[in-house]
């Protein structure tokens, strides 16, 4: 029974799009369009960034002398991560600070001067001109220091840009330079990015997203009324939390057509890691649809076709057009085909357009199959394997 079950799947597998068991009766199998709910899924490549990916750059040059955080490391808002030889810019600091000092002394002068100056005014011992000018040198001096101490305050937050801090909390990327590296603005010392949760950016075409726009109200429709994304991972795998659309983009690409969409994903592992990739999976159904199996339709020059079959059981070779999402074992069609309509599921390759057939039905050719395959010989079950 095991060799006759061996035989009839390979006589069954024969008879798809490779060619059919022979019965001598030009038999085969018919079966009928009907419509039915179809769950199908559009697949779209996307990359995946922490919902924040910031560079983080020095402000200020010089060397760095201290790493405080290593790769992958969670980090928190105002945590310092890199420290840039300060020495410059303490004495920068002390200088202003000794300038604040001095003008806060001419300061002091100044009023006394001018204090004084109005006594004596007020005696009549001096005139206007002494006054004004105690007045005007008053003033000078205290413009002099708020100069000396906005200098004194550019110089505290040079220094203070020498102890380099992450903006937010994440979790460090990697660390280009090393200890000693001279660096300026023009260096990335590392990325932090936040991923609890993440991003991922995909491409819908023009079509695809106005079909979605009509059918919803516009865009903001769109996204109120997407079902919720699934993400297959680069090891295949499926990612365990869905995701949701959260922006879409109001301007088509003019070099490729396609509508820029932004999708959330929850990420409380931290499994998902900014940079990566993955293909983002659009589920959606299909009511009254056609489904036909792939195996009865044929390829020619990226064009469909199936063998339809007349009430004069000719068969008509019959162009179809196709949903380009598929699941991988069936075409919903979209053109080509009515309910009502009759084809061939097994043997098309054996046929030719117009050819008349004895039709049967799926069921009863796989009775044909068991049958042909208990009455075959040893030695036609040995033929039949090498071939």
């Amino acid at each position: 029974m095991m060799m006759v079950a061996a035989v009839a799947a390979m006589l069954t597998a024969c008879g798809g799009g490779g060619g059919r068991p022979t019965f001598g009766d030009n038999e085969y199998p018919v079966d009928t369009v009907t419509t039915q709910s179809a769950a199908m899924q559009s697949n779209y490549p996307g990359t995946i960034y922490g919902i924040q990916d910031v560079e983080i750059r020095p402000k200020v040059s010089g060397f760095l002398t201290r790493i405080y955080v290593t790769e992958g490391q969670t980090v928190n808002a105002g945590q310092v991560l890199f420290v840039i030889d300060n020495e410059t810019y303490q004495a920068q600091v002390r200088q202003a600070q000794a300038s604040v000092n001095t003008a806060q002394s001419q300061v002091n002068t100044a009023k006394l001067t001018f204090e004084n100056t109005k006594q004596l005014h007020a005696n009549r011992v001096v005139g206007d001109y002494e006054l004004q000018t105690a007045e005007n040198s008053y003033m000078s001096a205290q413009a002099q220091l708020a100069q000396a101490q906005a200098v004194l305050a550019s110089a505290k937050e040079n220094l203070s840009f020498c102890y380099v801090k992450s903006p937010v909390r994440g979790v460090v990327g990697t660390l280009p330079l090393k200890e000693g590296a001279l660096v300026s603005a023009s260096n990335i010392l590392t990325h932090v990015s936040d991923n609890s949760q993440m991003e991922v950016y995909f491409s819908m075409t023009e079509k695809d997203m106005l079909d979605l726009s009509k059918a919803d109200g516009g865009l903001n429709g769109a996204i109120e009324t997407f079902p919720p994304l699934k993400l297959k991972l680069a090891d295949g795998t499926i990612y365990t939390n869905e995701g949701r659309v959260t922006a879409i983009s109001g301007v088509i690409d003019r070099a490729t057509g396609s509508v820029q969409v932004i999708s959330v994903f929850p990420n409380p592992e931290h499994l998902l890691k900014s940079g990566g990739s993955g293909t983002v999976i659009i589920p959606r159904s299909a009511e009254g649809a056609i489904v036909v199996p792939q195996s009865v339709v044929m390829e020619v020059q990226d064009k469909k076709f199936i063998y339809l079959v007349n009430d004069s059981n000719k068969v008509q070779y019959t162009e179809i057009t196709v949903d380009p999402q598929n699941d991988g074992n069936n075409y919903i069609v979209t053109s080509g085909l009515k309910p009502g309509d009759k084809y061939v599921t097994n043997g098309v390759t054996k046929l030719t357009d117009g050819q008349e057939i004895v039709p049967i039905t799926p069921q009863r050719y796989q009775e044909k199959i068991q049958e042909q395959a208990r009455a075959m010989s040893a030695g036609d079950i040995v033929g039949a394997m090498k071939k």
